[in-house]
Order: structure tokens, then sequence, then C-alpha cells
């Protein structure tokens, strides 16, 4: 599958303001699935760009605008070729079939960041196994609740909200879920992490955060490695879900981060628009 993606951003201001220095995350990790073959990045044409990888080694361009502005714009146009992966194509290793599980030793010591030490979040929609259970179907359960409890809405702007925010409110962005489904894996005393990028799907069912930046969870399950929950969409992860980024938290994850300065208060507007193209004959 040959896709295009054409991502433009622009932030808008009443007047000149000075820019801290940006960060993009927006460049797909390429594996044995994703093969980039072509792939531009512009932005303002007096920025000094660098890029380099961040602590969880996402690509990122660090960029530095030296003169005040009315307008900070970015694009990006990239051509992937993706192959096919079966999201449910894993073996677990044995002591990680059932949940409850405990990692081993050595896994516990490298996934120490991702796991949690305080008290668990309830969901008052989904219990988790008082006994053991598939592990897969446990977190397939876990996924599909958060989706079909919560209302979905489009947020471009704006910190992601805590778990208590999202359930107290009853909706959300696809960056909301994914840190209320972290939290509660998490809590399972299970190794998680945020993902963002892209998702890319051409059938006809309607799916939440299409196009638009996206954002879902990644849980690590022995045998299978870091595999990927969409509770937004309510399914796990496959080569339509084109990552970018990866970390503990949304500022480890967000697309662009950076500020702007004035001696007052300057009123802004963001604008975005997306397009994920197939160039594959129907």
């Amino acid at each position: 599958m040959k896709v295009g993606i054409h991502y433009q951003t622009q932030y808008a201001y009443a007047e000149p303001v000075s820019f801290s220095p940006h960060l993009f995350r927006l460049f797909p990790k390429s594996d044995r699935y994703l093969s980039v073959r072509q792939l531009a990045f512009q932005t303002n044409l007096d920025a000094t760009v660098n890029y380099r990888r961040d602590l969880f080694d996402n690509e990122m361009a660090s960029c530095f605008y030296p003169q005040k502005s009315a307008l900070l714009q970015a694009g990006l146009q990239i051509e992937l070729e993706l192959t096919p992966r079966n999201a449910f194509g894993f073996l677990l290793e044995s002591h990680a079939l059932n949940l409850p599980f405990t990692y081993t030793a050595q896994e516990k010591h490298a996934l120490s960041p991702y796991l949690q030490n305080g008290p668990a979040l309830t969901l008052p929609f989904w219990q988790p196994p008082t006994s053991p259970q598939p592990t897969v179907d446990a977190l397939v359960a876990l996924n599909s609740a958060i989706h079909d409890h919560f209302t979905y809405e489009r947020r471009d702007e704006g910190a992601a909200y805590t778990p208590e925010e999202t359930l107290r409110f009853g909706r959300g962005s696809c960056r909301d879920f994914s840190v209320l489904l972290a939290e509660v894996a998490r809590g399972l005393g299970l190794a998680t992490r945020l993902a963002s990028g892209y998702l890319c799907e051409f059938g006809s069912a309607e799916k939440r955060a299409e196009g638009a930046l996206h954002a879902w969870t990644e849980i690590y399950l022995p045998g299978a490695g870091w595999v990927g929950f969409d509770p937004t969409n309510g399914y796990l992860c496959n080569h339509h879900h084109i990552t970018a980024a990866v970390g503990l938290t949304p500022e480890d994850i967000s697309p662009i981060l950076g500020r702007y300065f004035h001696p007052t208060p300057v009123a802004g507007s963001m604008t975005a628009s997306l397009q994920i193209i197939s160039h594959d004959d129907p």
C-alpha cells in the first residue's frame, strides 16, 4: 500500500511575537512494515532546523526562530509504503498468558519507568479480572469498554485531560482516552506507554480521529512486545497506525511543542489540515 501524507499547521497572532524553540515530532518510525520513500519538512524561512532523537528515540525537528513574527507555520509531505500487519499476529510468553501476571525480574528492571507504583484507577463500567483470564481477551474488553462509554470530541489544542477529568466529563479526545487507558493498564501492573502519529484507513466505516493527528496506547506483553491499543476506535493497532512518537506522558508524544513570548497577552489562532491519500489503484 502506497500512501501520501500532507500536513499543514499555522499559528497566527494579532501582532509579532517571539518564539521559543519548537519541537516537531511528526516523522514516521520505519520498520519492516513501513518504509519512508520521501519526506520534506518546511517551516518559517528564517528558522534554523536541527534534526535529532529524543530520550525515547523519536526523531524530532528542533526549530529556532530568531525573528519576531505574527505567523508560525509548518508543513510536511511524506510518501510511505505500508505492508499489511495482523494486529493479533503474536504469541505470548507462558508467564503472560493470563491476567494478572508478573514480569520477570529482567523485564521489570527494563520496564520500570513504564510501571506504576501508586493506587490503581478503577472504572465504574469495567472491572479487572478477579481470577485468571486470558490477557489479550481482558485487554480487548478494557479497550472496547473505554470506546463504548465515552463521547469523542476533536480537540486540536490544549493539554490532555487527566483520567479523573475524562471520567467526570464523559467525553474526550484521542489523547484523553489514551491517557485513561494507560492509567488503568498501569494499575493492572502492566508496562504502558503513549504513542502518537497518523491513522490511515480508506474503508467506508466511520473512524474517530480520522483526518487528524492521532494518539493511542501501547502495552508491553512478553512475547509480543509493545502492542498498540486504540481506545478511541475500540480496536488493536495494525499497519494503519503510523507511529511518529512514543513516551511516558502526553508531553513526550506531543506532535508540536513550543511557546510564544510577548510582554502582554496576544490574541492568536491555530489551524491545521491533514490529508492521507492512497496512491494504490482501486
